[in-house]
């Protein structure tokens, strides 16, 4: 149940199930809410007690949420109760009519995709779905879509470039699905065709990390003229566990590796790869859907309203320069090091590897 239909608004009974151990004093001051806020019809006197611990609360969180670790950030990323692309659909998209199927295989539920309005604009919403309770989940195979899923994602969108309906991407995946099955039917080729096709797009494309952006799974819905990315969510070639596993020949050294991988927004912002970072509540996007869901909306009728100033020919050049300068900041900053006789890998990754 969503915090604010408890009434909490920020102060929902949510906690982070021992995730984050720095959350276990937030996680004391909400039960201590819940309860008051349970007897509150029976007993009097407890506003003032409800109003400090309130006060707590926003201390703690602030304190907490305003200087998370990289380690941390991939599990407020990764939280069960963050919302989910159907949550977004629910509260800002209005008409919403799913669209199924790729026309060859069948229907991928890691994937959804379908028409509405958003705003006063009519758009394509394509985004990654990992199910919120287990069965859906299962279902979903926890966000990692098959060949299929892309291949929807790819029909869909032609449909939208054909009557002129920009696209809306919102990624939430820890990758493609790595199963036999998936190999099987061309997951690597499906992920290219996209990246292929949507260059080409003639329609504004707007893309959302929600949570997390793994690998190819997200790239294949996730080129844009415009992205964005949640302030706790994460973005990556690979994940922490897969990076330590490949990099140290052991998991237990995914820490490390979510610092080096710099799979922050802030970090991507600043290297030039993220164009926008979209703020969350106050204690992580899981404890007001509504409120993430509202700055979500703003951003893409903002970015919709700008991009329709463009021609099409002007806004395919803008997306051929966006997507071809990608990582130069990068590449200007490894300059800049050789030239002064350093390593042109990032520091963190470079004296892990020599140790």
């Amino acid at each position: 149940m969503h915090p604010e239909r408890r009434g909490w608004g920020a102060f929902g009974a949510f906690t982070l199930s021992g995730d984050l151990p720095r959350e276990r004093e937030l996680a004391a001051i909400e039960a201590k809410l819940a309860t008051l806020n349970f007897e509150g019809a029976f007993l009097t006197g407890c506003a003032a007690e409800v109003s400090a611990l309130r006060a707590a609360w926003q201390e703690c969180a602030t304190r907490i949420y305003g200087n998370l670790e990289p380690w941390e950030t991939v599990f407020v990323a990764r939280h069960p109760q963050r919302p989910l692309v159907t949550d977004y659909i629910h509260h800002i998209v209005q008409d919403f009519c799913e669209l199924h199927g790729d026309r060859s295989f069948g229907d991928d539920p890691a994937v959804v995709t379908g028409l509405g309005y958003i705003g006063v604009h009519r758009v394509m919403v394509v985004g990654h779905n990992r199910g919120r309770s287990l069965q859906e989940r299962v279902a979903c195979h926890f966000g990692c879509a098959h060949p299929e899923g892309y291949r929807k994602a790819l029909a869909k969108m032609r449909i939208a470039a054909k009557f002129g309906i920009p696209i809306v991407s919102l990624i939430d995946t820890p990758g493609a699905y790595p199963g036999m099955e998936a190999e099987e039917r061309g997951i690597a080729q499906a992920i290219a065709a996209n990246l292929a096709a949507m260059p080409r797009m003639r329609v504004p494309l707007v893309a959302v990390v929600i949570g997390e952006g793994g690998s190819g799974g997200a790239l294949g819905i996730a080129v844009a003229d415009r992205m964005a990315m949640l302030q706790h969510s994460i973005f990556s070639v690979i994940s922490p566990e897969g990076c330590s596993a490949i990099l140290w020949k052991d998991g237990s050294e995914a820490k490390s590796a979510a610092s080096a991988l710099k799979m922050r927004a802030e970090d991507l912002c600043s290297l030039g790869l993220v164009d926008e970072i979209l703020p969350e509540p106050l204690g992580g996007a899981h404890r007001n859907h509504a409120e993430t869901a509202a700055t979500v909306r703003s951003f893409v009728v903002r970015t919709l309203e700008e991009l329709s100033q463009f021609s099409t020919d002007q806004l395919i050049e803008r997306r051929h320069h966006r997507l071809r300068t990608l990582g130069a900041s990068y590449e200007q900053a490894c300059t800049s090091r050789d030239a002064i006789g350093r390593a042109s890998l990032p520091t963190q990754v470079g004296r892990r590897i020599s140790a």
